[in-house]
């Protein structure tokens, strides 16, 4: 598969199949968020992974929507802002890193048959006091994975998508 079909497979997933995801592919979805790159190669993140059902279900408690429980593995992502890199006008590069790190995890999700989705909507207070996280890591993202109960159609992004002339601009922006 084409980095641009795997990019086209990949979707949020919010229905998961009760089945478990074994140790072996969560170890390569982890690894590919170990790879990616970041600011520096400070790489600010540590991930929290969530797989029994009480402490899932604690964790959901976090975000408003009743599916985030169903789901078998609950990865969250957490970015230490005093290790991320500043650029010198201050600009704290630790969202970006995990937002880039994130999208490793979720495509390798994809490649693996796996549905994931990014929950940014969260009460990140009440997920840190859950997780008793230290002062320095904020979680960023959850990130549910698991088989998904249906298979995303790639052809999707034909319609849902904006036409790339709309977005790209050649040589400057001519509005």
């Amino acid at each position: 598969m084409s980095f641009l079909e795997l990019a086209k497979k990949r979707c949020s997933v919010r229905k998961f199949l009760d089945k478990p995801v074994e140790k072996e592919i969560l170890l390569k979805v982890l690894e590919a968020g170990r790879v990616a790159p970041s600011a520096h190669n400070k790489q600010p993140w540590h991930f929290i992974v969530i797989q029994d059902s009480e402490m899932r279900k604690k964790v959901a408690q976090s975000y408003k929507r009743d599916w985030l429980k169903a789901a078998p593995v609950l990865l969250v992502a957490c970015g230490d802002h005093k290790e991320a890199w500043h650029r010198d006008d201050g600009k704290d590069h630790c969202d970006i890193d995990l937002a880039i790190t994130v999208d490793h995890i979720t495509l390798q999700a994809a490649d693996l048959g796996l549905g994931s989705c990014w929950v940014c909507d969260f009460d990140a207070v009440k997920c840190k006091e859950i997780l008793s996280l230290p002062a320095e890591l904020e979680p960023i993202a959850i990130i549910p994975l698991g088989y998904p109960v249906v298979e995303s159609d790639p052809e999707r992004h034909s319609s849902r998508r904006k036409p790339l002339e709309e977005i790209v601009h050649w040589d400057g922006l001519n509005c």
